[in-house]
């Protein structure tokens, strides 16, 4: 690959792109919405929601310094991250909280690159960051669905038009933003009705002597203010 190429690739991808006008972005929008809505949809849908919430715990345990053991993803749309370090203190109690926050705060990651017309790089680095999560999947159902993700994102990335990018990244920030919220919700619900004994809420309640209920809300209150902000700058409201 000469110099030009290279530039003609960094263009590319730092370069900026046109926002799609405003009706297509509702578009968008909606058929988020209605990913993240009906149950027999969201079965399906709420994958991707839990690649967002393990990859959030893997992350944050990797820069905490913790030593990341493995991630499992499984077929109920529930998942799995293992890490390895010190039981207790700020490390861990990061760690447990990255999972339900991730989503929504990817989203309004997401929703920045848009609005500044980075959408080209919102889709090699979600890509990317695909491709560091599967070496890290240690089962093949979770394989199966990271590679499926990613060759989607690399798929539209190379190949699509800027139009069908640009759509397609819209309603992927969407999705994250509605998609981060309904997590909470069916948490708060579980726990209501005497399940879920170590969710996230709980295993922070354990280290942190904190209430799981506040946990919960903490959860709510990043997923739905990341969902107001991240849903005014996609509107340009």
């Amino acid at each position: 690959m000469d110099s030009t190429d290279l530039g003609n690739l960094w263009d590319r991808v730092f370069g900026t792109q046109p926002a799609p006008e405003q009706w297509l972005v509702v578009v968008t929008a909606t058929a988020a919405l209605i990913a993240v809505v009906p149950n027999l949809i969201w079965r399906l849908t709420r994958n991707a929601i839990t690649i967002a919430h393990e990859g959030g715990h893997g992350l944050i345990a990797l820069l905490t310094g913790r030593q990341l053991s493995g991630i499992r993803l499984h077929s109920d749309t529930s998942g799995l991250t293992v890490s390895r370090g010190k039981p207790t203190g700020i490390g861990m109690v990061l760690t447990a909280a990255a999972g339900y926050t991730a989503p929504p705060l990817l989203g309004l990651g997401g929703a920045w690159l848009l609005v500044n017309g980075r959408i080209t790089l919102l889709l090699w680095l979600a890509t990317a960051l695909l491709a560091v999560m599967l070496v890290m999947i240690r089962n093949v159902y979770g394989a199966l669905t990271v590679i499926l993700t990613g060759s989607l994102f690399l798929l539209m990335s190379w190949l699509a038009s800027p139009a069908w990018q640009s759509l397609f990244a819209y309603s992927a920030v969407w999705f994250l933003l509605l998609g981060g919220v309904r997590p909470a919700f069916e948490l708060q619900s579980k726990r209501r009705h005497g399940g879920a004994p170590d969710s996230d809420a709980d295993q922070l309640s354990r280290l942190t002597d904190v209430p799981a209920a506040l946990w919960l809300f903490l959860f709510h209150a990043v997923s739905l203010c990341s969902l107001i902000g991240g849903g005014r700058w996609l509107l340009g409201l």
